[in-house]
This record gives C-alpha cells, sequence and structure tokens, in this order.
C-alpha cells in the first residue's frame, strides 16, 4: 500500500465515527485528532531518490514523522547506562532509529585518538597532539582513517572526537593530549584532515568541545570572559576552520559558560556563529549532561542532548505544544540530525561489523609517533649506534613493559589489553592510568643485539644512578598522565598516579650525574618546564607514543627513522610567564566563576610570548633533526586586491646534511601595527629531502582561505577585513628562527 492510499484509508477509517456531526466539526476533530500524534503528513508520497541531495532527502522525512518520532532522535536513550558502557555496540550514547521509516539507530563513541569507551580492543594511535606534531596533512588523514574504519567495523556511526580547543590558553589542561596545538590555523588544518578522512567511512565526524573549553578545573561553571574578535581570532577560528574544511557534521558544545550563557544555550556561538556565520548544516549535540534547559537550548540552537533525556524527551514535546518551542524549531533539529546521517553516507551504507584491520593500522600508529615525535635537544649523543654499545641502562616509567596513555573519554582499550592498569589516582578523576602494550626495552635490545640492557624502574634515584653509571648510556623515560577531568598540578613531571609520588626531575638529575651520557624521553601530554634541561644531552619528546609506541621510539633514538616532528606548542621557561600563572578555580561545585581570557586574547601560544617580549624554552614551530637545512634565495610575489589579496614565497630549501630527513618551512605574517596583531602562521610545507638535495618550493597564502589568514576581525562590521598597511613577510623553521623574506603594501 502506498503512501497516499494509506492516508486516503485512515482518513475513511477516522471519518465514520463523524458521520452524524456536522461537516465543519468533523473537519476540526480530525484535525486535533492528527496533531496529538505528531505533524501533519507531507503532500510528497514519493521519496526522493539516493541522488537527491542530503537536504532534499531530510525532508522528506522530517514530513512523514510524528512528533513523537521527532522528540525520539533529539535526546539520548536513556534507558541504558552509558556511565557502564552497557548500551549497543558498547559505546558512549545511542539514540534508537524509527524502523517504520528506516531510519537507522545512531551509535556514539569518543574517538580523539582511536575507538574508545571500552569499544574495542581498538587501535591505540599516538596522541592528537603527536598527529599536530607531524605538521603533516597527510599524515593526519591516516590517523583519521584509523579512526573511521575501526568505527565502522564496530558498527560505531557517530564519532565523539575532534577537539580542537587550544592549548596555549592553559597547557596544564588535562585533555592536552586530544587537541592540536595552540594555533588556529595548525590546529584547524590538522582537525579538518582527521574529520575529513573519518566522514570518508561513513560515519558522523564531530568536532568539539564548543567554545573555549580549555580547562578543567571547574569545568561544568567556567565562566570564560572574552571579547568579540579575540574569540574569533582565536579559540573560534579553529573550530571556523575545521568545519569548513571538512564539512563536518556534528559539534560538541562543551560545559563551561562563555561571557555569562552556558555554552549549550548560547545563541552567539550556536545561532549567531555557528550556524549564521559559518554556514554550518549538521546538528550541535551536547556534551554529556551539558544540557541546563529546555527552551532556552532549544530555540537558541542546540538540536541533540546527550546522553538522557532530561530536558528534550516530554518536557521538549509539551513546550513544542505550547508554543514555546515553534514546530518550525523542532523539524530544524530533526532535519539537521537526518541531513548529517545521509550526507556521510549512514541510510546508504549501512555497516558490517567485522574485526579491524589491526596490524595495519597499528602501522599507521607508529609512522604516526615517528612522524610526529619532536627531537628537542642533541649534543652530539643521538642517534645512538647499536654495533658499538655494550651496555645501556633504560630507566623509569615501565619502559619494560609499556609506554603511558591519556585517560578519561578518549581512553582506548588497546589490542592486546592494557599492559598495566593502575587505579585511580585522584578523586576528581573517573579514568584508570592505562600503559599501552609495546616495550621500549624490548625494542632498544633489538636495535642492540650486542649490548647488555638492563631496567630500573626509577622509584629508587641511588639504585638507578648505580645502573646509569655503569653502562655506555643512560635512557631514562619520565611520564606525566593527564585526563578528562582534572588539570596538572604543575608543568613539571609531577608524579599524580603512585601513593609514594616518585620525583622525576630529581631522577634525572641524579641518572645524568652518573653517567653524562643520558638521554631522556619524554611520555606526557604537553608543554614540559625542565629544571634539568642544561645538564642532559638530549631529549626526545614522545608525546603519548601509541600502539607501536616502543618501537618508533627505539627507531629514533637509534637513528632508523630521522625525527622532524615541531612543537605545536610553545614550551615557556617558567610558569610565571603564563598569561594565567595560577589556574582560576571555582569556589564550589555549582556557582560560576569567572576565567579571564581577555589576558591574552587573540594572542594566544606564541603569539603571547612575542607581545610581551618572553624568551620560551622551546618556541612554537620547533623541532631537530640529525640532519641540516638551509633555505635560501626567498623571494616574495604579491597580488593586492582587498579580500581577494594573496602572496607567496618560494624558496630553495636543501638538506646540507649527510642523513634524509624532512624540514618545515613555515611562513608567518607581520600585521600593521594598528592593528595590534603579533605576527601568525600563514602557511607551512613539510619537505623530505636524500642527503645533499635541494628542491624549489612555494607556500601560497591567500586571503580567501578559511583561516583568514591576511584579516582581522572587525567588531563594528561583524567581518573579517583586510587592514591597510605594511605588512611583513617572515621564513623559517620555528616561530623564533626567522629571516624576513620581504613586505607589501595593502592600500
Amino acid at each position: 500500500m502506498g503512501k497516499a492510499d494509506f492516508f486516503d484509508r485512515l482518513t475513511r477509517e477516522m471519518l465514520k465515527p463523524l458521520r452524524s456531526i456536522p461537516v465543519v466539526l468533523g473537519l476540526a476533530l480530525l484535525m486535533m485528532a492528527m496533531s496529538c500524534g505528531g505533524s501533519s503528513p507531507s503532500t510528497q508520497t514519493t521519496p526522493p531518490p539516493p541522488t537527491a541531495t542530503p537536504d532534499e532527502r531530510a525532508d522528506y522525512l522530517v514530513g512523514q514523522m510524528t512528533l513523537d518520532e521527532k522528540i525520539q532522535l533529539v535526546h539520548g536513550g536513556a534507558a541504558l547506562d552509558w556511565w557502564n558502557h552497557s548500551l549497543p555496540r558498547g559505546g558512549g550514547g545511542w539514540i534508537p532509529g524509527i524502523t517504520r521509516l528506516n531510519i537507522p539507530d545512531l551509535y556514539f563513541a569518543d574517538g580523539s585518538v582511536g575507538v574508545g569507551n571500552g569499544v574495542g580492543p581498538a587501535t591505540a594511535l599516538p596522541s592528537s597532539i603527536a598527529s599536530a606534531a607531524t605538521w603533516d596533512l597527510n599524515e593526519a588523514s591516516k590517523y583519521g582513517q584509523v579512526i573511521g574504519s575501526e568505527m565502522r567495523a564496530f558498527g560505531v556511526n557517530v564519532n565523539l572526537g575532534g577537539n580542537v580547543n587550544l592549548t596555549g590558553r592553559e597547557p596544564r589542561d588535562g585533555r592536552t593530549f586530544e587537541t592540536k596545538g595552540e594555533d588556529p590555523m595548525l590546529a584547524g588544518k590538522i582537525t579538518a584532515a582527521h574529520l575529513t578522512a573519518i566522514q570518508a567511512q561513513y560515519v558522523i565526524a564531530g568536532i568539539k568541545h564548543y567554545a573555549l573549553n580549555d580547562q578543567e578545573t571547574g569545568r561544568t561553571t567556567a565562566d570564560i570572559q572574552i571579547d568579540d574578535r579575540s574569540a574569533r581570532e582565536s579559540d573560534l577560528l579553529a573550530y571556523e576552520i575545521g568545519i569548513k574544511d571538512s564539512n563536518v557534521q556534528s559539534v560538541m558544545c562543551s560545559y563551561n559558560l562563555l561571557n555569562s550563557t552556558y555554552a549549550c544555550e548560547n545563541s552567539y556561538l550556536l545561532n549567531t556563529v555557528l550556524k549564521g556565520d559559518w554556514g554550518f548544516s549538521g546538528f550541535v549535540m551536547s556534551d554529556w549532561d551539558a544540557t541546563h534547559s529546555t527552551v532556552s537550548s532549544a530555540v537558541n540552537g542546540l538540536d541533540q542532548e546527550q546522553p538522557e533525556n532530561i530536558y528534550f524527551d516530554a518536557p521538549l514535546k509539551q513546550a513544542v505544544q505550547s508554543g514555546q518551542v515553534p514546530q518550525s524549531r523542532l523539524d530544524d533539529m530533526v532535519h539537521r540530525i537526518l541531513r548529517a546521517m545521509f550526507a556521510v553516507g549512514i541510510f546508504d551504507h549501512p555497516p558490517a561489523i567485522q574485526p579491524i584491520n589491526g596490524a595495519a593500522d597499528a602501522a599507521i600508529a607508529q609512522e604516526v609517533e615517528e612522524q610526529g615525535a619532536v627531537l628537542l635537544k642533541n649534543t652530539g649523543v643521538l642517534p645512538l649506534d647499536g654495533t658499538s654499545l655494550t651496555s645501556i641502562a633504560v630507566i623509569g616509567s615501565h619502559a619494560d613493559t609499556a609506554v603511558l596513555s591519556g585517560g578519561g573519554s578518549a581512553q582506548v582499550h588497546p589490542v592486546g589489553g592494557p599492559a598495566l592498569v593502575e587505579g585511580q589516582p585522584c578523586p576528581p578523576c573517573w579514568s584508570q592510568v592505562v600503559w599501552d602494550p609495546s616495550s621500549p626495552l624490548t625494542a632498544i635490545q633489538t636495535k642492540a643485539p650486542g649490548a647488555s640492557v638492563q631496567f630500573n624502574d626509577g622509584t629508587n634515584a641511588t639504585s638507578a644512578a648505580a645502573l646509569a653509571a655503569s653502562s655506555n648510556v643512560a635512557i631514562v623515560f619520565v611520564s606525566q598522565w593527564e585526563s578528562e577531568g582534572m588539570d596538572v598540578p604543575s608543568l613539571n613531571f609531577t608524579d599524580v598516579i603512585h601513593a609514594a609520588p616518585i620525583d622525576q626531575d630529581a631522577l634525572v638529575s641524579a641518572v645524568v650525574a652518573a653517567n653524562p651520557n643520558t638521554i631522556v624521553v619524554m611520555e606526557n601530554g604537553g608543554a614540559k618546564v625542565l629544571p634539568w634541561l642544561a645538564s642532559v644531552p638530549a631529549v626526545l619528546e614522545a608525546w603519548y607514543p601509541g600502539q607501536n609506541g616502543g618501537p618508533a621510539i627505539a627507531n629514533l633514538l637509534f637513528g632508523s627513522v630521522n625525527p622532524s616532528g615541531k612543537l605545536p606548542m610553545t614550551f615557556p621557561a617558567r610558569v610565571s610567564d603564563l598569561p594565567r600563572p595560577a589556574i582560576a578555580t571555582p569556589p564550589d561545585a555549582t556557582t560560576p566563576f569567572p576565567v579571564d581570557y581577555t589576558i591574552d586574547g587573540f594572542n594566544v601560544g606564541y603569539k603571547w610570548y612575542d607581545s610581551k617580549g618572553l624568551t620560551p624554552l622551546f618556541p612554537f614551530g620547533y623541532g631537530l633533526s640529525y640532519t641540516t637545512f638551509s633555505i635560501t634565495n626567498a623571494q616574495l610575489t604579491a597580488t593586492i586586491s582587498g579580500n581577494s589579496s594573496s602572496f607567496q614565497v618560494s624558496f630553495d630549501l636543501q638538506n646540507t646534511g649527510t642523513r634524509a630527513g624532512a624540514e618545515v618551512a613555515q611562513v608567518y605574517l607581520g600585521f600593521p601595527a594598528g592593528t595590534g596583531e603579533a605576527k601568525r602562521l600563514v602557511g607551512w610545507q613539510k619537505v623530505s629531502l636524500t642527503a645533499g638535495q635541494q628542491q624549489s618550493e612555494t607556500i601560497q597564502v591567500k586571503a580567501s582561505d578559511s583561516s583568514h589568514p591576511l584579516s582581522y576581525w572587525d567588531v563594528g562590521s561583524q567581518s573579517w577585513l583586510v587592514a591597510s598597511g605594511t605588512y611583513t613577510v617572515y621564513l623559517g623553521n620555528s616561530s623564533r628562527n626567522l629571516t624576513t623574506v620581504g613586505t607589501f603594501q595593502i592600500p
């Protein structure tokens, strides 16, 4: 029976009891009866073909749905306990589909660094910050492909990853390892590459936590104070780039308030900026339990409450029936969700649950780590020569069996199971400490088969120093666990895991005093201060290195892979140099408290240090190699035409050393003095060269790019404008190692 025949028959049956009633009254009663069950059916009776646009296909379904069916799609399935991972397919959220309309269920899982929420076992990728440290969009695409393909294999179709909050605001943020650094262009482009690759697997990708959710301390009551221009040119710009470059279909709004309004009912964030200025066509879901109201949330732009149904079930239905929330707004909410499902192919490409490709995905994890690890210091001790060493001391951080991972909702249950699980180390933490099963010790032994490789757990600095003294070289692994729900207590390597804390700074100092050939390998999520740096000859930033972290680290230490990672964030020389030396803390669990972001404004990260004349420990964009590079013959060509202006920098890049390697050439732009801007990153290119090879490169910068590289946000016109004046173009390999290429004028 066709839909037209069905509704004709339905009408006849409903009219039978009304034959003795006057026609006008009968029709009125009929309309009332139909409205009780939901909206009137669409006049379109033939479903649009698969070649129709996602909007057309979504419109058709919305027109066929009852009010109750619409309400069903805008809130989580709260009947099951998501905290205990008892949801269907084991994810972090679930919304049942509508069988009669062939609308599939939605299965949600976290996926910043691999498939989370206990779905799995899955490939534990290196931390997202390591992906950003590759400065390589192709590597970032591979990273996203692993997440998307494994989610699809597990039958999960909504990804909750894509954390793009800027780390420069608060480097002690416990979720720094999930982010992509402090610069909006780098963070936005890397995130977009992740999201595009995820959605290519017929999975709705997500970007979060929108917006300015840059600390975990008091995250549900932190009231971020910031002006429009500063927000637009920093955190919001990272979102704009990530959203526009990827066509991502879901945005997760955050716990915090922005200028005294909760993010998930903030019309400025959701309606004005996201759906208005950026033209976002997907749907906005709340962070888990970040919804605070029914009417205000709905009319101000929230499309879906997660993970429960406190505000968007019966209360929303009542609000629609009473006119407090327009029917058109509910239809828009449902349209956006269905449109996203059509746009990424969920309707047309249902998943076939199957085993993941663990070996191939682990190889990508290792590649990302090898490309994203950053060599911070090397006075000649690296790379190690496995044929000449007779004894190696490996010290600390369970390096005999494992590498560290970050905690919280991003936690991945790794293939092979954890090598070690340590309990919840602090009252605010709801995550255990998981060590991924990859042994640096074993990988180091493989690289130096003739050497005696011995391990010391580092709990006793004296015994560790004794082992170091009797060895050719000592490799000390220091680690800092980070997790959602907490901020790290300091930028030192603070032990928050053990009841009897290990003083890792003292451990490093003791070992290097016993053996000057000491290498420090850091497993951590973000920027650190290093009080022992001057005495240590070599330091490798490994981040959280993922499923194959052990072999990756060994390849880097022994030169099988030449380090090429660059810092996506500034390492401060001291905590007192931060815009906010102390983390803003709440007075209690429920009262909103101010967090002042007007201090640094749009000068986040390296821009803060430049604007204040501060010298960092390591600058943004910094990273060493086992070879050397030169950049010569730089030339600037500019085409000036207002908002269509562009320029390009051409140069010769040569590997002047004896090993193959890769360099990241970086272009920064200095703005006219009247804009108040420090110089900003506007382009880069990662180039691999063999020893002695020279290659001509060109980096082009267009004002029309989603990053608005030549523009500033004008509050008066509420638009991006190109300022008149003199612009200075810089080229180099970090934000503090630059040469002036030239200048151009915009009249």
